[in-house]
């Protein structure tokens, strides 16, 4: 009889990132299960989302799985990510994404940000209606293969917001907080903001693509700010500055977006 193939498959977008890469494989090779590990290179840099949906094409487990490359989920986080979707629990599942030693500001204010965005995900008035991280996310491939994740993102920003609302649709994520991913430490501070401007940018394509996306309510943002001064004044520096600079991409891509369009009608 021949070997038995994985339940578990794990899809690993990459981008010239090898060393990082390294460790994460490594790590998902320890995992208390077999997981069928399908790395997907972006070397025409058409971005997360194509990455993720080409994996699933490649895949073969009725769970796929999803992290990042700079990222090295723990021991049993695939067996534990998996477990309720092979219960029946739903179809989506996600996890708590955990910086490592060595934290900077950044890191920690990343990890305010994410964090309150999955605990509000499910709450009236959030921002991200159905968020999940994609360093941290299980799927049945069914539910994959019906609902794909939108390649018009260019950036890793955004598809993943705009993914969870769909799948939202189809029923709640479940959040697994057993299912542990680190994520590598060492962000600096302008690197941070760089990123949470693409992320701003990201937001504006987010409730382009569909019309009854919106703000979320003042409380949403209130409460952030919040969670990231509990964290103590660096970091809560740091997420008021990451709001700031969302807006600004947020900002910039629909003046973009609006240039765009009146040289269309224009030239009509």
């Amino acid at each position: 009889m021949g070997e038995e193939r994985p339940r578990i498959s794990v899809v690993v977008p990459t981008r010239g990132r090898q060393e990082l890469l390294r460790e994460c494989v490594a790590a998902l090779e320890a995992q208390t299960v077999a997981v069928e590990v399908v790395v997907v290179e972006d070397v025409e840099g058409r971005g997360p989302a194509w990455a993720r949906n080409e994996g699933v094409r490649r895949a073969t487990g009725e769970v796929v799985c999803f992290t990042d490359d700079d990222c090295a989920p723990a021991p049993g986080w695939a067996e534990a990510l998996a477990a309720p979707l092979f219960c029946g629990v739903g179809q989506v599942a996600t996890g708590p994404v955990l910086m490592g030693r060595g934290a900077t500001a950044a890191d920690r204010a990343w990890q305010a940000i994410v964090g309150h965005l999955q605990r509000q995900a499910s709450a009236s008035g959030t921002a991200s209606p159905g968020f999940v991280v994609t360093a941290n996310l299980a799927a049945r491939r069914e539910l994959l293969e019906r609902l794909p994740f939108d390649e018009t993102f260019p950036a890793a920003a955004g598809e993943d917001r705009d993914w969870g609302e769909r799948a939202a649709r189809a029923g709640a994520a479940q959040f697994v907080p057993g299912a542990i991913v680190l994520h590598r430490s060492g962000m600096r501070t302008g690197d941070f903001l760089r990123q949470q401007y693409r992320y701003g940018q990201g937001a504006a394509r987010y409730r382009r693509a569909e019309a009854d996306r919106r703000l979320g309510a003042l409380s949403f943002y209130r409460d952030l700010i919040a969670s990231g001064l509990r964290a103590g004044p660096a970091v809560g520096s740091l997420v008021c500055a990451a709001q700031a600079a969302t807006l600004a991409g947020a900002i910039r891509e629909t003046a973009k977006t609006r240039a765009v369009y009146g040289f269309l009608r224009s030239r009509a």
